[in-house]
């Protein structure tokens, strides 16, 4: 998918904040250039300094006007991300939060054996990142506002070599749906999107990745993969205020795949 042309800025005057932008190929990267394109104002981070090379221009195409680094396992990164927005904006409207990691032995491994310090690192940076942010969203999202998060089919069925990942993609679909029922009466709305397989960085630590890709472009309904772009556009219409009253769903991007046995 390709964005079209918007003359309608249907986002204007919307600002939020996008984690996750590794390269662009990034889903974070497809939801960043849907909002920019729709007229809202994006704020991105980066990993690390060895990521920032490749982040930065990205962050200039959407002329961000806050761009920082964020790595979560490192204490007070996060926290001074959300200070500059407050500082920056005094506000937010939407966040969407694309990081997921687990260690190579503990993803690779069996869920029967997974270590403790392993597990918690996964869940720590793909589940209660999430929730972190949240926490400090809140206060910013002064008329409301939109949390989404990216999680995956495997969440809920059996992928072979999804491993842990899917264990701590069930837990953030269930934070998802918590926080929708504790934020929603200040107008907030959380999400979960869970697009079909993606040939991103963070899918290429999945062995046998391509196998699954080929399964989805066969068996989905709609006989093709879904792209960045085509996350970022159902991202950016749950933000709109048109969707207000939708909220606490894990919303498939996947032309159908998972209704298929």
């Amino acid at each position: 998918m390709t964005l079209p042309t918007v003359k309608a800025k249907l986002l204007e005057g919307k600002k939020g904040l996008i984690v996750g932008i590794a390269n662009d190929s990034s889903i974070a990267w497809g939801c960043a250039r849907a909002f920019h394109a729709l007229g809202a104002e994006v704020a991105v981070t980066y990993l690390n300094d060895k990521a920032k090379r490749f982040v930065e221009p990205l962050a200039q195409e959407v002329e961000a006007p806050i761009f920082m680094p964020m790595d979560v396992g490192v204490p007070g990164q996060l926290e001074a991300v959300f200070d500059r927005i407050g500082e920056t904006w005094g506000e937010l409207d939407y966040l969407v939060h694309s990081i997921a990691f687990s260690p190579r032995d503990t993803l690779q491994g069996r869920v029967t054996d997974a270590p403790l310090d392993g597990f918690l690192k996964t869940m720590e940076v793909s589940c209660w990142s999430f929730i972190r942010m949240g926490h400090l969203a809140e206060p910013l999202m002064k008329n409301g506002g939109a949390l989404f998060t990216m999680t995956y089919y495997g969440s809920q069925m059996v992928v072979e070599n999804y491993n842990i990942m899917g264990v701590a993609k069930a837990a953030l679909e269930s934070a998802v749906r918590y926080m929708a029922a504790e934020l929603g009466p200040k107008g907030i709305r959380v999400h979960a999107i869970s697009p079909g397989p993606l040939a991103t960085r963070a899918a290429s630590g999945i062995p046998e990745f391509d196998e699954l890709l080929g399964k989805a472009a066969s068996k989905a309904p709609t006989r093709e993969l879904v792209s960045i772009d085509d996350v970022g556009a159902a991202t950016a219409f749950l933000a709109h205020d048109a969707a207000r009253l939708i909220t606490g769903q894990t919303l498939y991007v996947d032309g159908g795949y998972h209704i298929i046995d």
